[in-house]
């Protein structure tokens, strides 16, 4: 199974001195790859981004996973690719990091409650990641799995989401240049509470799409199930595209609380939410001819 992955073809990431044994280092975001985050915009103090999460794995309040987080075990990890392409298997992560050069990739991050951060992110673009694996014709969708360990997952313990979490993209969502299989952030490996080892970074669409403690990765023909969609699919679609046009049942999604340098996460100050998190210009092509409030 790891012949698949130990092709000369492969383009070898590098590891620096400084950093975790096994994490390649950065290098410069391929052209276009940065969307509408410009330089300028503020980003999320470390502090703030890392302590202020969802992740009910290890609990349902927001500061939680950093005090629960700890128990997880993020190596040795590997990752069971199954489904509709040619190369399957359980590939260790370090195989998985060899596939391309990791990329930095600074991001919008809006969550679906109405608050947001900007993100420097490391990792590897999806999309080259999934090309190694040979997805068949059969392909149209990609579903991804969280670990599931009550061992090291408090919150497993309580049946707040039907456990494991799932996720998924449509497979032109996933191949896009801007979806990132995140291995950092800040410059460091991924904090527990953050995802470690592996998680998604789809910027365009609401956080929880961005599933974290990646376990395993399918090519399916059909639609695959997603958590919150299956415990409330009045509230969250399977598509999850930032609207300000398209409001929670509960609550407008016209403005966010951007949790930004010094800002309080309570009290910061709302702005204006833009169609896509600000990406439309890259990815509104992939939903030309769909009514996005039917398929939110």
């Amino acid at each position: 199974m790891q012949l698949g992955l130990a092709s000369p073809l492969l383009a070898l990431a590098g590891c620096a001195g400084a950093q975790d044994a096994g994490t390649p280092a950065p290098t410069a975001a391929a052209p276009g790859t940065r969307g509408a985050t410009p330089a300028s915009e503020e980003l999320t103090r470390f502090e703030d981004a890392s302590s202020y999460n969802n992740f009910y794995e290890f609990g349902t309040g927001k500061a939680d996973p950093a005090r629960y987080a700890g128990t997880l075990e993020p190596s040795p990890w590997s990752v069971v690719v199954g489904g509709e392409a040619e190369v399957t298997g359980t590939f260790p992560l370090e195989d998985l990091l060899k596939i391309t050069p990791v990329q930095d990739r600074t991001y919008r991050l809006r969550c679906v409650e109405g608050w947001s951060m900007v993100i420097p992110w490391q990792g590897l673009p999806l999309g080259e990641v999934l090309k190694r694996f040979k997805p068949t014709s059969r392909a149209k969708f990609v579903a991804f799995t969280t670990l599931a360990d009550p061992r090291q997952m408090p919150g497993l313990r309580y049946p707040s989401i039907d456990w494991p979490y799932r996720e998924g993209l449509r497979i032109d969502e996933a191949m896009h240049p801007l979806t990132l299989l995140a291995t950092g952030m800040y410059g460091k490996p991924l904090p527990n509470q953050n995802g470690a080892p592996l998680r998604l970074v789809v910027p365009w669409k609401y956080g929880f799409k961005s599933i974290k403690s990646i376990i395993r990765i399918d090519f399916t023909e059909a639609m695959p199930p997603t958590s919150w969609n299956m415990l409330q699919p009045e509230e969250y679609g399977f598509y999850s595209n930032v609207n300000p046009d398209v409001d929670h049942p509960r609550w407008s999604q016209r403005s966010e609380r951007r949790i930004a340098g010094t800002a309080s996460k309570l009290f910061a100050e709302r702005i204006p939410t833009l169609p896509f998190n600000g990406y439309g210009e890259q990815v509104a092509g992939l939903y030309a001819g769909m009514d996005l409030r039917q398929w939110y």
